[in-house]
């Protein structure tokens, strides 16, 4: 384990229609194309405007507590979204994690609905639990926001409750505000029966 909590050597996370690969400025200009496809349902995620691209990549790679990653489209190769583990949560005295986050996830709208998202948290689910051997995974999202958290709560993950004033607002008009986070958890006696809900999902996305 590096001082962040994670790894320091993280393989490409390979899907059937989405490939995680750790995220470098080499994903840059196709993050950039992706993000403007069209941003109607970004209004209450972070995803940056084309040219706010490259700092958007900068920030993520400084970030020693983010696993940050390119959701790159096996189809055509090309980087469509970003995702993120987050928050490494240790053991106390252990030398092992036993929780994280996944977070700071966008799709291109091209992208959206093809199973990309739920390949993409299979992968990052299967990595936490099986490889990392954490025993709890969190998400986080707007509790305004009712497409996410129906998205979320489809994987199969536990809704815990709604933090309120928890952390800023990512809404236009907003800044400098808190917002209220609704609060969803996988634990590791889940994952079983979690990851079949996901393939089960993920073969209905995909279908002819």
């Amino acid at each position: 384990m590096t001082a962040s909590g994670f790894p320091g050597r993280v393989p490409v996370l390979d899907g059937t229609v989405v490939r995680l690969e750790l995220l470098s400025m080499r994903h840059v200009s196709e993050l950039a194309e992706a993000a403007e496809e069209n941003r109607s349902s970004y209004g209450f995620t972070p995803v940056p405007s084309a040219a706010g691209m490259e700092a958007y990549v900068s920030d993520k790679l400084d970030r020693p507590e983010l696993m940050a990653f390119a959701q790159v489209r096996v189809s055509d190769g090309r980087a469509v979204g970003h995702t993120a583990l987050l928050h490494p949560q240790p053991w106390p005295g252990r030398d092992r994690l036993r929780a994280v986050e996944i977070g700071w996830t966008w799709l291109a709208a091209s992208a959206q609905g093809t199973g990309i998202n739920v390949e993409a948290k299979k992968l990052l689910f299967g990595y936490a639990f099986e490889t990392l051997g954490v025993a709890r995974v969190e998400l986080k999202t707007d509790a305004r926001n009712e497409r996410s958290r129906r998205a979320i709560e489809r994987l199969g993950a536990h809704f815990e409750g709604v933090l309120r004033s928890y952390s800023e607002s990512w809404v236009a008009g907003e800044e400098g505000e808190l917002r209220d986070t609704a609060v969803f958890s996988v634990i590791a006696a889940e994952w079983p029966s979690v990851e079949t809900t996901m393939a089960n999902r993920l073969a209905e996305a995909v279908q002819p």
